[in-house]
């Protein structure tokens, strides 16, 4: 899916040495319900699971123009390196929708997201994501599931880009290394959602707020339907979030 000019005119503040500390600001207009939100709120749009319910493969989603280059090479689960912003935890199962949606211990799951500015790592200097990253690897992770078909990993709460909802990037091989499904994970919207929770959080370094944000009903890879690829979250800013999601591959 071609995206030429989704990063133009973003307008980001720089990259800083932020810390987690307590949210003191309000969002944008965007989403003044959350104007008097504490630090200490619980997100409350938590959206839905495709845990439950159809044993169908979750869609298939480009994997973006900024996919990992050598994922085999980033085995961790901790991929936030020296990035700063609210604590988020991701924590994937994968289900085989060939032994009727049973765990699928074994897997290979690959992950990547932007920063709280919405860069990604191992791209940037050219008109598609001027800030240079090329030579680090922050925000991108490989883990092999467990006997529950579980993968976690530690991160921080994504940020943002024009054009673009809140969302994480899925590659999923079987244990051979064969691709099974390239997939996105969206986030619930609204007002004390997580993402309006967060990008209210201005002490914590998500300067934009939600002013020019693409919600999952314009995205141009959501806008057809998230119904399976909806995540819940739970948590707060002060105590950061958990990501839980469901991915149904034929294994």
């Amino acid at each position: 899916m071609e995206r030429k000019d989704f990063l133009r005119g973003l307008g980001l503040a720089g990259l800083g040495s932020l810390g987690i500390v307590p949210i003191i600001n309000a969002c944008s207009k965007d989403d003044d319900a959350v104007s008097a939100s504490s630090d200490t709120t619980q997100a409350t749009d938590t959206g839905g699971s495709s845990s439950t319910g159809s044993c169908s493969v979750t869609a298939s989603e480009t994997a973006g123009p900024f996919p990992t280059k050598s994922p085999s090479s980033l085995v961790t689960a901790n991929i936030v390196s020296d990035r700063t912003g609210v604590g988020f935890t991701i924590n994937i199962t994968i289900k085989n929708t060939n032994a009727s949606c049973a765990a699928l211990a074994g897997a290979i799951v690959d992950i990547w997201h932007c920063d709280k500015d919405g860069y990604y790592s191992e791209y940037g200097g050219t008109t598609m994501q001027s800030a240079d990253f090329t030579s680090v690897h922050f925000l991108r992770g490989r883990q092999t599931t467990n006997a529950n078909g579980l993968v976690s990993f530690k991160s921080i709460f994504p940020g943002w880009y024009t054009s673009r909802a809140t969302h994480i990037h899925v590659h999923i091989y079987n244990a051979s290394g064969t691709s099974l499904l390239v997939t996105q994970i969206a986030f619930p919207e609204g007002s004390g959602s997580a993402v309006a929770l967060v990008n209210a959080s201005t002490a914590n370094g998500y300067t934009k707020g939600l002013s020019g944000y693409t919600y999952n009903a314009s995205d141009n890879v959501f806008s057809d339907s998230v119904a399976n690829e909806m995540s819940t979250i739970t948590g707060s800013v002060a105590d950061g979030f958990v990501l839980t999601h469901t991915i149904n591959v034929a294994g």
